[in-house]
Order: C-alpha cells, then structure tokens, then sequence
C-alpha cells in the first residue's frame, strides 16, 4: 500500500511538472484603476497660451481638437492623466487674447463644430457639468496663491446688434465667470450699472460690471469637487456638490436676455507674473441644450 502512494505521489508530482514546463508564462494582470476621461469634444475648441504669427493665441477646433491625445501642439497643454482619469488643462503667462490679458487653455463651446456663429440665448437654456480639480497653481511674490476661472459663460452680439453699435466684433461680456480662489470656490456675474439704459445701450460692454462676487461656503482646496451651472429665461443657478446653490433671477438677468451665449470651461490663469502656472483638471465635462 504505502509502494502504491508513493507511486501515485509521483505520477502527479511528474504531471505538475510537465504541466509547468510546457504552459505558457503567466502575464500578469495590471489593474486599472482609473479610466481616461470620456469627454465629448465634438463641440468645443480650445484656446491656447502659444501666440500664432499675428501674435494672437492658437485655437484648435472640430475635428483635429478630438485628437488631442496625439497632437504635439495640443499635449503640453491638453492631455490626459492616467493615473486619476482626467483631462489636465496646463496654463500659464504667455499669449492673451482680445479684450484680456491674461493666458488660457481653455474650452469654448462651439454649437456648430468649427464655427462660432451658432449660440444660445436664455430664453432657449443650458446645462454645464463638470467634476474637477485643482492641484497645482503658483502663487505671487507675497505668497498668495494666484488664481483661475475654471467655467464662464460668454456673452456674444449678434452681427445685427455689432453693426447697430458700431463695433468691430461680437464680443459681449461674461456673464458668469467661477473662480477657483485660494482653495474656495467664487462666483462673479454682470449687473448693469443703470437700470434704466436703454435697449440699445445695454449692448454695450461698458454698461455692465461684475458684482460682488459670492463664494461657496465648503472649502474644496486641491481635492475634486463638482459644479452645475442651469440656464432658463432670467434666470441663472450654479450649484456646488449637489449640496449649495446660488440662483441670480433678478431684473438684471431679465435684461442679458437680449443677448446670445456660450459656455466656457478650463484654466483661465488670472495672472501675467513670471513663471505662473497653473493646471486645472476635469475628471468629466457635459453640456446640453432644451
């Protein structure tokens, strides 16, 4: 008996052996923790912090923004982070744009892929989302972080309303511009300074000025957080976190109605000092229209 159990051990002794010697190797399983980021990019453009030969920013619109991934001029300042799952948006002093000073990498939303002509208007609506981060981002000679706007919402002339005031292009202001500031969240929208302008003078840029400003109570500092920003006629709501929200419903809503529109998301680095940076990530973006 004990000459059959030793016989038996060493037949499957002997299979294990061929079975190792003859299988394939083991490749070994890497888990993925996090996936890139499934942005839709079909409707948006991006402006960058590299000056063109005129000396105006580069934009790179539908299609060849889709490629980011693989764009040499895109990936110093738009790629992806496969260690968390984000779109890291890097922004730092080098090329402004029209009526700023300041550098960007950032978002603007093209209704028409490749054209600007195709907006929004109050009255039709619109919903902007996004989860994102704020990691990194230098600070000024005394110390004080430096800061970013990392959603807007543009406000634009029609060609009509351009040539009924005389001016050389559709640029409106912003209507709603949110900070990240030192840590908190801050958002900013346009009153108008008289109340009682006319139809025709409220076109102008000059009638409007940012108010106050009002910050989120939760401290969000480095760590992600999640914004929604909720249009309807008159009235404009941006929620943080599902938990806060801050509604402007009053007349002067009522009056940016005359207005067309477009969402912005990024880095909007808020400073021209020397070697400033900063970098903005979005872990997801979504835009949609009634």
């Amino acid at each position: 008996m004990r000459f059959l159990l030793l016989s038996v051990c060493a037949l499957i002794l002997s299979a294990a052996s061929c079975k190792e010697d003859n299988a394939e190797p083991e490749i070994p399983v890497i888990e993925r923790r996090f996936t890139l980021p499934e942005i839709d990019l079909s409707n948006w453009k991006v402006t960058l912090p590299v000056p063109r030969s005129d000396g105006k920013p580069l934009e790179v619109e539908p299609p060849e923004i889709l490629d980011y991934a693989t764009d040499d001029t895109l990936l110093p300042f738009m790629y992806n982070d496969s260690t968390d799952g984000s779109l890291v948006f890097y922004a730092y002093p080098e090329s402004s744009t029209t009526n700023s000073s300041y550098s960007r990498t950032e978002l603007r939303e093209q209704m028409e892929p490749g054209s600007n002509n195709a907006n929004w208007t109050f009255g039709q609506g619109g919903n902007m989302k996004g989860t994102l981060s704020v990691p990194e981002i230098s600070s000024d000679s005394d110390g004080d972080r430096h800061r970013t706007i990392i959603m807007q919402i543009h406000g634009r002339l029609t060609n009509e309303q351009r040539d009924l005031i005389q001016e050389d292009d559709n640029n409106a202001p912003p209507i709603l511009k949110i900070y990240w500031q030192d840590g908190r969240i801050r958002v900013k929208t346009k009153v108008l300074k008289d109340l009682n302008a006319s139809d025709t003078e409220i076109l102008r840029t000059s009638a409007w000025e940012d108010d106050e400003g009002r910050y989120f109570s939760e401290v969000v500092g480095t760590e992600q957080f999640t914004l929604e920003v909720i249009v309807s006629a008159g009235r404009l709501e941006v929620k943080m976190n599902d938990s806060e929200s801050f509604v402007y419903d009053g007349i002067h809503m009522e009056k940016w109605g005359v207005f067309e529109n477009y969402f912005k998301a990024g880095n909007y680095l808020q400073t021209s000092d020397a070697n400033a940076f900063a970098r903005v990530k979005y872990y997801d973006l979504d835009i949609s229209h009634d």
